[in-house]
């Protein structure tokens, strides 16, 4: 739909947000079809009329979140910056129209409906109900749907983007830290991965050169839809929120669809280790391929869990010659003779530092260097490797890839340690199979000196985090369970982990349960030593609420404000 123009698909999208009242709407079609101005190419009255539906849809929203905000300082001042944003967007749009002036006109209007969205983000972060990473997107999307293209059109180096189930957070963090200084970015640092969240970085981002967002698997087709990409990079797929994504075959058909739409210009990265990747892009000409090459840290077979291990185009199981995280690594097909192509982008000579950091030769068509890493595990090598593919598309020097990583610091919940009473909180993000059972690994693997170790395992059900937990069956936390003196299980679905932990051989008196998260937490730093580190492995949302209660404390900074203090 083209701005200020109607057509018959207005309605309809006004229609499914429910953004006014559907006898109203039929009302306009019906006078549509009457006067045959389906195609106009100027606005009709009655068009304007639609138009003033939606942006007083999105006037009640902005007043629904000021109308929630109680007892703060400059709550009428903020309420009243957003009613008068809205009316002055309704009324230079709508009284004085015409069509010599439209360009005009909307430039104006998209002006005033990014003030009304910052408004409500300010809102939010006042009131203390969060950091306005996803409510001024929504906003300024109800007042103009086509607002995330024309935000992203205007940033002068484009919009590159990073999708995976796993690591997309910290990829894309990655990717920034190595950019840091040499350009504007604006980024979802926060990690509001939906086109809100996106939309609301390139509200908050004043002088951005360069959009970098990491994306939801599931909203990377709306994206690509939406927006002109400069870079699109592809970390992984595995099994994860079955009851939201579905089958893993389901999201690569997805993705396959949305990388057709993608213009030549667009250049694709992929995690040629993962062979649903890999199988997406055979005919796509200038991919850029990254992954692993190191057999020493790596196994002669995938583990039970692994997703992908038959061959795309046969059938037949694959056969690897070096296995790395989930059915990630150097694959072939002995029946058809599919195998994992050249890679454009190595780690090589991987070393990994137990639970203090990793490092690995950097090979690329620029150059070779030595990366160090302050992150554990192989997992992070992967992301690692991912960020500098795409740094690398993106103008970066492997000089200045390297000193970036060196750098570069865990994004929150992700390997962050927290300090509190004499303590230190040790927080690994778990959601799937592939990805908890790699922070296992990378816990056994490290050989901690103070076993037994404490630890705090948070199992929630939320949307977030996928209504289906069964997936902790597929978990190998038999290895953990072995090293462990006590495990608080806490969360909402408390009692399912302490009894996973049970069938997995653990003693039913090593095993407390405090479905409530600040109170598991202050239990489980009570049962670590002074100078002691206590494990803390959260699913998504009990991650956020643990931050949450971190922050209270004063402890850690909310999640949503970058280390300068922003």
């Amino acid at each position: 739909m083209e701005d200020l123009v109607w057509n018959g698909e207005l309605a309809d999208v006004v229609e499914e947000r429910g953004l006014a009242d559907r006898r109203d709407l039929y009302g306009v079609k019906a006078e549509l079809a009457r006067e045959g101005k389906g195609n106009a190419t100027h606005p009709p009255r009655v068009a304007r009329r639609v138009r003033r539906h939606r942006l007083d849809a999105g006037l009640e929203l902005g007043h629904g979140v000021a109308a929630s905000v109680a007892n703060i300082e400059g709550r009428s001042q903020i309420e009243g910056h957003v009613r008068a944003a809205c009316c002055r967007v309704r009324g230079r749009t709508f009284d004085t129209f015409n069509a010599r002036a439209a360009p005009r006109l909307i430039s104006v209007r998209l002006e005033l409906e990014i003030a009304a969205a910052r408004a409500v983000g300010a809102i939010s972060r006042v009131a203390g109900r969060g950091g306005g990473t996803t409510l001024p997107g929504k906003l300024l999307t109800a007042l103009d749907p086509d607002a995330l293209g024309r935000l992203a059109a205007a940033l002068p180096q484009g919009i590159a983007v990073v999708s995976a189930t796993n690591g997309k957070t910290t990829t894309a963090a990655m990717t920034a830290e190595i950019l840091r200084g040499t350009r504007r970015l604006a980024h979802n640092r926060a990690g509001a991965n939906l086109v809100s969240g996106i939309t609301s970085a390139l509200v908050d981002a004043r002088g951005a050169e360069l959009g970098l967002f990491e994306v939801d698997e599931g909203a990377l087709p709306d994206v690509v839809a939406k927006v002109q990409l400069r870079a699109v990079c592809l970390g992984n797929l595995f099994r994860d929120q079955l009851d939201r994504y579905g089958e893993l075959e389901i999201v690569a058909e997805r993705w396959a669809a949305a990388l057709g739409r993608l213009p030549e210009s667009s250049r694709v990265l992929v995690n040629a280790d993962d062979p649903v990747l890999a199988g997406l892009v055979e005919s796509r000409p200038g991919v850029v391929r990254f992954g692993l090459d190191d057999p020493t840290v790596g196994h002669a077979r995938p583990s039970h869990a692994a997703d992908s291990k038959y061959c795309r185009r046969c059938g037949s199981p694959y056969v690897y010659e070096s296995s790395y995280v989930g059915h990630l690594g150097d694959y072939r097909c002995p029946a058809c003779g599919a195998s994992r192509p050249l890679l454009d982008v190595a780690a090589r000579s991987v070393t990994l530092d137990g639970l203090d950091g990793a490092a690995f030769d950097l090979h690329s068509t620029a150059g070779r260097r030595r990366i160090t890493l302050g992150l554990p595990g192989l997992y992070n090598v992967y992301n690692a490797t991912a960020a500098a593919s795409l740094a690398l598309e993106l103008g970066a020097s492997v000089d200045q890839i390297a000193a970036g990583l060196a750098r570069f610091r865990p994004a929150f919940g992700r390997f962050e340690r927290i300090h509190a009473n004499g303590r230190t909180a040790l927080m690994l993000l778990i959601k799937n199979p592939a990805g908890a059972n790699e922070v296992v690994r990378t816990i056994v693997d490290a050989g901690a000196s103070d076993w037994p170790l404490v630890a705090v395992i948070a199992l929630n059900d939320e949307i977030a985090d996928g209504r289906d937990v069964s997936w902790i069956w597929d978990v190998d936390f038999e290895p953990l369970a072995e090293r462990l003196s006590r495990l608080v299980a806490s969360g909402g679905r408390a009692e399912e982990l302490a009894l996973r932990f049970k069938y997995g051989g653990m003693a039913m008196d090593r095993i407390e349960i405090e479905p409530d998260p600040a109170r598991a937490l202050d239990r489980g730093l009570a049962l670590v030593p002074p100078k002691g580190e206590l494990l803390v492995l959260p699913t998504y949302t009990a991650m956020l609420a643990l931050r949450d209660i971190a922050a209270d404390r004063g402890l850690v900074r909310p999640y949503w404000q970058a280390d300068d203090g922003s």
